[in-house]
């Protein structure tokens, strides 16, 4: 059988390469005359960087350090593509992992996603492709535009005659979020709890960030995608740039349509499967196209905890529930994710056998 691997990273915890690789030797253990293809993708959030330098061979990472999420310094880089413009990854910059699981719901900033947006135009470059997945902070992505030139004063107003021009390519956001600002359905709302805010705490958030909106009456809040990224998405329309889906983009890039033509099965995966999983994330973007590309393939997940209805999938493994089966530890799946993955491709090839 064909049999083409695709999931995202298992967020904080491992690579989406890496993923995939375990995945696939456990998979050759049952079915060693198999044809088993990896290709890890990303949805804008962590790993984008990677996915777009395998795809890419002539594309070289570029060293910077940027004020991290807690406000300490960061070693990070960007991608500088053949073509002139350069991937920036907010993950890498500003992401929740780097906070080391101090989370810091109402002082975690996004500021140095906006310096390493600032080191690529000053390194020449001439578009832009934004991954904002990952966040840690919810301040709607102002301390990117100040980083970026914006001034804003006490009284709320802003002063945009020092903010940086877009490239001559623009900017392209990649999100797999198409919640507005602000709302039951906005950035505190969805996401907050993930970022360390209390019921307590939330209302000042939300206050903030309409303050924010408010500052910026030229930018519809209510726009899909605002609200990804703790509101960084408004910060960045307010900038000029576009919002795209970020796993369909992402598997473009890497050419992941040809690749699942023919396939007998697809295997995709994610961190944590959810509801939130339909709207953009990998695996129903790789469902899709798998759904699109390869009629009658088999359609499997791996995922870290399994916690929404499977939809669409043939049969999926959950990392918690194996590491509780083979060792009566659930949080084994956290200490060895890549143990459990293989474990993942060894049952997903036995039911598939």
């Amino acid at each position: 059988m064909r049999v083409v691997i695709a999931p995202d990273s298992l967020k904080g915890t491992a690579t989406a390469a890496d993923t995939a690789a375990a995945i696939r030797a456990g998979w050759l253990d049952e079915r060693p005359d198999d044809d088993v293809v990896s290709a890890p993708t990303a949805d804008g959030g962590e790993g984008t960087i990677d996915a777009f330098a395998a795809a890419v061979p002539d594309a070289v990472r570029v060293p910077v350090t940027v004020t991290g999420p807690a406000g300490t310094p960061v070693d990070t880089a960007w991608l500088r593509l053949p073509d002139g413009r350069a991937v920036v990854e907010l993950a890498a910059t500003s992401g929740l992992p780097l906070l080391g699981g101090r989370l810091q719901p109402g002082t975690a900033t996004s500021r140095g996603f906006g310096e390493a947006i600032a080191a690529a135009l000053d390194a020449g470059a001439t578009g832009l492709v934004l991954g904002i997945g990952g966040s840690a902070s919810t301040d709607g992505g102002r301390p990117v535009l100040e980083a970026l030139g914006l001034t804003a004063h006490a009284d709320g107003s802003v002063d945009r005659s020092h903010l940086r021009p877009l490239p001559a390519g623009g900017a392209v956001v990649l999100t797999d979020v198409t919640s507005p600002l602000l709302g039951p359905d906005g950035a505190v709302a969805v996401f907050g709890t993930q970022k360390g805010v209390t019921p307590e705490s939330a209302p000042a958030l939300e206050e903030r960030l309409a303050a924010w909106a408010l500052a910026l009456p030229d930018v519809d809040p209510t726009t899909p995608g605002a609200g990804a990224a703790g509101g960084v998405g408004f910060g960045l329309l307010a900038w000029g740039a576009s919002l795209d889906p970020g796993a369909r983009a992402v598997a473009d890039v890497l050419g992941l349509p040809a690749l699942l033509d023919s396939a007998d099965v697809v295997v995709t995966g994610e961190g944590r499967y959810d509801d939130q999983s339909a709207a953009g994330k990998v695996p129903s973007v790789v469902r899709a196209l798998a759904a699109e590309r390869a009629p009658g393939a088999r359609v499997l997940l791996v995922a870290g905890e399994v916690d929404a209805p499977l939809d669409g999938f043939d049969a999926a493994a959950s990392l918690v529930v194996l590491a509780t089966q083979t060792t009566g530890e659930p949080d084994d799946a956290l200490r060895e994710p890549l143990r459990f993955a293989r474990i993942a491709g060894q049952r997903l090839a036995r039911l598939t056998g």
